[in-house]
């Protein structure tokens, strides 16, 4: 059975998408009368990002006591353990390759200059908007904003 465009469930993020370009080359187009909204959005996504950070902070307790509670069930620590290892020391060798190696060849190809020494520079956390970790989740994601505007100077329409 072919599923027809009505009976697919889900959420249109397209449309979402388009409206949000849409009302907001609207609210441009209105200038001084647009300016409310405009702040309100503005000021609505600052909210939104301290409550991000505040979630960030305590998501790590609440999987803490997750895992916790699955290695108390566990009967062999050891194979855990093993297991565990290989995975921690898998993922810390695919961020190094990936982050040390891969991002600054990018970096490298798309604008000709040494990527290394951008983190030695005036601004020490200047790497953090080609680390993977600052990309790898939406839930980074105002840190990131914020590194990228505050450190690396660009300008807060384009971040």
């Amino acid at each position: 059975q072919i599923p027809v465009g009505t009976e697919i469930e889900g959420m249109n993020i397209l449309g979402l998408v388009l409206f949000a370009l849409v009302l907001g080359v609207a609210l441009k187009k209105l200038g001084q009368e647009g300016e409310d909204l405009i702040r309100f959005f503005n000021s609505f996504n600052e909210a939104t990002m301290v409550l991000v950070t505040w979630i960030m902070w305590y998501v790590p307790i609440g999987i803490m006591f997750l895992v916790g509670s699955k290695i108390v069930e566990m009967e062999d620590i050891v194979l855990l353990v093993t297991s565990l290892g290989k995975y921690i020391f898998a993922s810390i060798l695919g961020h190094v390759i990936h982050g040390g190696i891969i991002l600054p060849l990018i970096y490298f190809a798309a604008t000709r200059q040494n990527p290394y020494p951008l983190g030695h520079s005036e601004h020490p956390d200047a790497l953090c908007f080609i680390s993977p970790c600052s990309v790898s989740s939406s839930a980074t994601l105002p840190s990131m904003i914020k590194c990228i505007e505050e450190n690396n100077k660009v300008d807060k329409r384009i971040s």
